[in-house]
């Protein structure tokens, strides 16, 4: 997209900062790293310079086919595999603990405990997330009551140390979606649900949007929430595809 006009003058556009396309075709190969991905034959790196390569055939031609598909320039934004698996790679690896950290801090304002005060809301807050915290007390051994409001909710150090040990049985992929996953739809109840294969993708991102689909129910939706949703919805799926690839 072409920048604004300004006295005549057109000012950069977001697409003017982006880097050109210095490559022909993407393909893929094994190393002793794993599947790497390669542009003209060369493999390509991590912000943190370590190789793109990743543990499955199917993951690999799946972040290949991102770099093929970019324009004169390349958009960052259209490249979520790719994205992950930088995650996976540079910032899982070097900091579990942090990323650990950063998944349990979510029970407290996990967006499945917190309930309305309105009853037809609340009733469809239930509906669609009462299984789940059933499953997590159940399964993962957490037990998370649901609260009315929005201020944080007392959690036991019993279900933060149950989520902690699932978390860190995870490898670095694994890890990588639950982070991203847990962001998303600001729950980690949803985020161990789609990395345990026990929701979809699009299961879970359903759940994180019973609040904002009542709200449009009643109000209608503008382009920039709507923009905002398919945005995040691509990123949610975005996470089931890399999951799913990862186990061909």
């Amino acid at each position: 997209m072409k920048g604004e006009m300004k006295d005549g003058v057109r000012l950069p556009s977001r697409e003017d900062s982006l880097p050109k396309r210095f490559y022909k075709a993407a393909d893929v190969t094994k190393t002793d790293a794993g599947w790497a991905v390669q542009l003209d034959g060369r493999g390509i790196r991590t912000p943190m310079k370590s190789a793109l390569a990743v543990p499955t055939e199917a993951l690999a031609r799946l972040i290949a086919q991102e770099w093929a598909a970019q324009g004169e320039r390349i958009d960052p934004a259209t490249m979520p595999l790719t994205r992950l698996a930088h995650g996976a790679i540079d910032a899982a690896s070097a900091n579990r603990e942090a990323v650990l950290a950063e998944v349990v801090k979510y029970a407290g304002t996990d967006l499945l405990r917190h309930r309305a005060a309105e009853s037809a809301l609340a009733e469809r807050q239930a509906e669609a997330w009462d299984n789940h915290l059933r499953w997590a007390e159940n399964v993962l051994g957490a037990r998370l009551p649901a609260v009315t409001g929005i201020m944080p909710a007392e959690t036991s150090p019993q279900a933060l140390d149950a989520l902690r040990s699932r978390a860190a049985g995870y490898d670095n992929w694994q890890l990588t979606a639950l982070m991203q996953a847990t962001a998303l739809t600001t729950s980690a109840v949803l985020g161990f649900a789609l990395v345990e294969g026990v929701a979809t993708a699009e299961d879970i991102f359903e759940a994180s949007r019973v609040d904002e689909d009542y709200q449009i129910a009643h109000w209608g939706e503008d382009f920039e929430a709507k923009k905002r949703a398919g945005h995040l919805k691509a990123e949610c799926l975005a996470i089931g595809e890399m999951l799913g690839a990862l186990k061909s």
